[in-house]
């Protein structure tokens, strides 16, 4: 197999990919919250009756549509990617990435739905479909986020201690960063860019949780882990009750705030259990090598 250029490594566009997923997703809401994506008349997958949009909110779907071809495509290419270089990839960042393929069409299939069959067909869109649509979007992404923190095992310029200090700093950081725009703040009016936003900074915040419970199994920390896992649960928590799957009733908002504030007391109190963490002066650190 023909070598790509130095500076191009799996992990680089495994990273790049999972990169390209955050802002589908993200697209994606602020297309839904826009109703853009009932702008193409139905159709799919041409839209306003032939290839190109004819108007502003047909153009979000259809740029839409295009971006996630695009990230579509560099997923199988990790998949692929994934499986002939064998001695650079683990066995599970294969799977993940090959599993990452294989809901793709399933993602593509749901979006097709919504856009389709709006209103078209009893249940045709409702909460159900709705919710198989992010899922299978947050899935991708989680599945690629985890392919690109295997793909640096062994490559790191920083030991494990300082690895897993940086991911659940991010992760911290990401939570107060999605408090402020999701629907439980007061200031916030859950505008459709304030959504996108939500979800942009929440599934940031979901790949640094991953990242820190990945990491602290190499330190035997067992609280702080359990803590960022448990984190990282209740995130994705908040993050369905942000789609509106039910009713958002004074009880609903309750609940997400308690979410929301477990999941950031977890996250800031594996921050300072890591504080007083002594680091291991004997665990090698590899230096960034390319594959």
């Amino acid at each position: 197999m023909t070598r790509g250029p130095d500076w191009l490594s799996f992990r680089r566009y495994a990273a790049f990919t999972a990169g390209m997923a955050l802002t589908l997703i993200s697209l994606g809401i602020y297309t839904a919250a826009t109703g853009a994506g009932l702008a193409c008349a139905q159709q799919w997958p041409l839209c306003d009756g032939g290839v190109l949009p004819q108007s502003i909110p047909s153009f979000i779907e259809w740029f839409h549509r295009l971006w996630a071809m695009i990230t579509g495509i560099f997923i199988l290419g990790a998949a692929v990617w994934a499986w002939l270089g064998r001695g650079t990839v683990s066995t599970r960042g294969r799977y993940a990435a090959t599993l990452a393929t294989v809901l793709t069409p399933m993602q593509a299939i749901f979006g097709a739905i919504t856009v389709t069959l709006n209103g078209a067909l009893p249940g045709g869109y409702s909460a159900p479909v709705h919710a198989a649509h992010f899922l299978t979007g947050f899935s991708i992404f989680a599945l690629l986020s985890y392919t690109t923190i295997l793909a640096y095992d062994g490559r790191f310029s920083r030991d494990a201690l300082s690895r897993s200090r940086l991911a659940v700093g991010v992760g911290l950081v990401g939570l107060l960063l999605a408090w402020v725009f999701a629907r439980i703040d007061p200031v916030s009016s859950y505008s459709p860019p304030e959504q996108a936003a939500f979800f942009a900074v929440s599934l940031s915040a979901f790949a640094g949780l991953l990242a820190a419970t990945r990491w602290l199994g190499e330190l035997d920390e067992l609280v702080p882990r359990v803590a960022t896992g448990a984190a990282g649960v209740l995130l994705f928590v908040g993050m369905l009750l942000g789609r509106d799957l039910v009713v958002y009733s004074a009880g609903v908002r309750f609940v997400n705030w308690l979410v929301f504030a477990a999941a950031v007391a977890l996250t800031a109190g594996a921050a300072w259990v890591l504080r007083g963490v002594e680091p291991d002066v004997s665990e090698p650190v590899y230096g960034s090598t390319d594959d």
